[in-house]
């Protein structure tokens, strides 16, 4: 279990992390949102070891990490800019990681690589973006370490690359219970992926949810009402999130269950009703309105 209780880190007189406390559970998938300077790779560099908290408290199953070398060695980090020396390749760099983590898996991790179509021998100066990012997931998975950091993981990947390295990860968890700590400023990114969510924003923490808890108390129903008496039955007594109207159809964001959302609307007497799953971006549009913030001008500037 990763527990931050307070943490504060600044360098010179930028707030990189403000204050911030929120806890990750074994074997889940914790998103950290944010815009670029929002705090998510201090936070990361923090739990890795590389930076010391200023004040506040980072620990990893009950012990501090910076200069911790056992705790070190259950934390594998991927930076948003992996690092390779010079002249590597695939093959060297599992070698290297090898001598690092004794967990790493050096069968697993060639069979991933060509797998990927990742040359073995070829120099990885020469790779693309995306390829460099797919070796150094790669090579996070096969160290097989306990907690997994990744910094803007899936930035430069496509479509397909995206869900086979979603689809490792999944396995990884349900096979070891492996907990990944994603960063992204994207959270259509993250949609499918996360079990918990947390929005940083100027190096502070504005929301820290379980994504299946959101989900299960905020619905999206689509409706015709018959007469604005239907309307305000179905909508007396719960709380409307958002409201809009385009002719006749009217879209709610409602915060109530699925089973309470349907009962309602299946009472009276309406031409058409159903209820929609919202998007991760909805869900965090709702509850960041609530706490008097708009993630749209937070996320998109």
């Amino acid at each position: 279990m990763i527990e931050i209780k307070g943490l504060n880190k600044s360098f010179d007189n930028i707030k990189a992390v403000d204050n911030v406390t929120f806890d990750i559970k074994e074997g889940e998938v914790f998103g950290l949102i944010g815009t670029n300077g929002a705090g998510k790779s201090t936070i990361l560099r923090i739990l890795s070891g590389v930076y010391r908290p200023e004040s506040g408290t980072a620990l990893i199953d009950g012990n501090e990490i910076y200069d911790n070398v056992e705790v070190k060695k259950n934390v594998f980090f991927i930076s948003d800019e992996p690092y390779f020396y010079p002249n590597s390749t695939a093959l060297s760099m599992g070698e290297f990681y090898a001598g690092l983590y004794e967990t790493f898996d050096k069968e697993a991790f060639e069979k991933y690589i060509d797998a990927f179509k990742l040359e073995r021998n070829r120099k990885i100066n020469t790779y693309s973006k995306g390829m460099k990012k797919q070796l150094a997931m790669l090579l996070g998975i096969c160290a097989k370490t306990k907690y997994l950091l990744c910094d803007e993981t899936f930035d430069g990947l496509d479509t397909v690359m995206r869900q086979a390295v979603k689809s490792i990860l999944a396995k990884e968890i349900e096979d070891r219970q492996l907990t990944p700590i994603i960063a992204s400023h994207n959270l259509r990114e993250l949609e499918d992926i996360c079990d918990h969510i947390g929005l940083l924003h100027k190096g502070g923490i504005l929301l820290s949810r379980d994504l299946e808890d959101m989900k299960l108390n905020i619905q999206k129903v689509q409706c015709v009402f018959k007469d604005e008496a239907d309307k305000a039955n179905a909508l007396n007594g719960v709380e409307v999130a958002c409201e809009s109207k385009r002719g006749q159809l009217y879209t709610y964001t409602l915060r109530t269950t699925r089973e309470e959302a349907i009962a309602r609307f299946s009472s009276v007497d309406t031409i058409f009703y159903e209820v929609l799953p919202l998007t991760l971006e909805e869900i965090f549009i709702s509850e960041t309105e609530v706490a008097g913030y708009d993630i749209k001008k937070i996320l998109l500037g």
